[in-house]
Order: structure tokens, then C-alpha cells, then sequence
């Protein structure tokens, strides 16, 4: 399924529930947010979201610290996680919803994980999910849209599910 016919789905679903979302982004560089800010009537379930790209941001915006992340590092299950329970609980939203990744291109960076991965997490009231992507590529945008896309259907399946209401 497409982002907008996600983000409409997505959107279907917490208006009829009165619930809200919040979003920490960390890869994906706004294009979740986008995506859902894009369906008409956002504002009556999407409260907000943060870029949290760099460690700074993370502990600023999230409260997330280094010494957080330190034993498993920024890309990885646990940190998706983490980010999205932050969000959830800063902004005070039914659903909290994160990804954390590896655009890329691969030269030049620290990490030694590849780029084109990332984890997408899920935190609401029937608990919590969360998911691995890996691309297998190395171009930024493309990785960047698979993330966004990734974290969309995450919410998406969670929202569905029988469990969730």
C-alpha cells in the first residue's frame, strides 16, 4: 500500500477511536510526519513529532540520553523503542510511534552498521511492536521513503489488529 493511502488508513482509524500519534523520527528525516500531516483533519489526531537525528536532539527533545543508548546504540530494537515510548509519553499521545536508521550512502560514517537499515517501532495501548528494514541499499532518498513507508505499515497493521482497539 502507498504512504497516502497508509496515512488515510492510519487516519480512518484514530479519528473513529479518538486517539491520538506522536512521531520520532531519527532517518527518516520528516517524511513520516509528512506523509500523515497530509491527510485533511490531521490535527485532530496527529499531535506532533521530532527529528531526532542527532544524539542532542534525542536527549533535548526525548529526553533519551547517550548513556540510554549505549548498550545497544541508536539503530537497533531496543532504541526504536525507546524513542517511540519517549514521544508517546512527552506528548502525551495514545500511540507513540519512532524509527531510527541508516540512510546512507555508506562511506564516511562510524557506525558499522550498513546503511539501509533501520528499526521502526510501534507503542500503544495493546503494547508494543517493532520491526526490522533493511534495504540493502546504499541511496539515501530511497532509504529515507523505505523507512517512512516501513514505519507507516507498522502502524497501520498494529491499528487493524483486533487487539489494538
Amino acid at each position: 500500500m502507498e504512504q497516502p493511502d497508509l496515512a488515510r488508513r492510519i487516519a480512518a482509524e484514530l479519528k473513529e477511536r479518538g486517539q491520538t500519534v506522536a512521531v520520532a523520527e531519527a532517518s527518516a528525516g520528516g517524511r513520516i510526519s509528512a506523509a500523515l500531516t497530509a491527510v485533511a483533519g490531521s490535527s485532530a489526531w496527529y499531535l506532533g513529532g521530532a527529528i531526532v537525528y542527532s544524539a542532542a536532539a534525542k536527549e533535548v527533545l526525548l529526553g533519551v540520553g547517550a548513556a540510554d543508548l549505549a548498550s545497544s546504540g541508536a539503530v537497533d530494537p531496543a532504541a526504536a523503542l525507546l524513542l517511540a515510548r519517549a514521544v508517546r509519553d512527552r506528548l502525551r499521545a495514545t500511540w507513540g510511534v519512532a524509527e531510527t536508521g541508516v540512510a546512507g550512502p555508506q562511506g564516511g560514517r562510524r557506525s558499522r552498521k550498513p546503511a539501509g537499515l533501520a528499526y521502526v517501532a510501534v507503542v500503544g495501548p495493546p503494547g508494543e511492536a517493532v520491526r526490522e528494514v533493511a534495504t540493502g541499499r546504499d541511496e539515501r532518498e530511497t532509504n529515507q521513503q523505505a523507512f517512512a513507508q516501513a514505519t507507516l505499515a507498522l502502524l497501520a497493521d498494529v491499528l487493524v489488529t483486533p487487539a489494538a482497539s
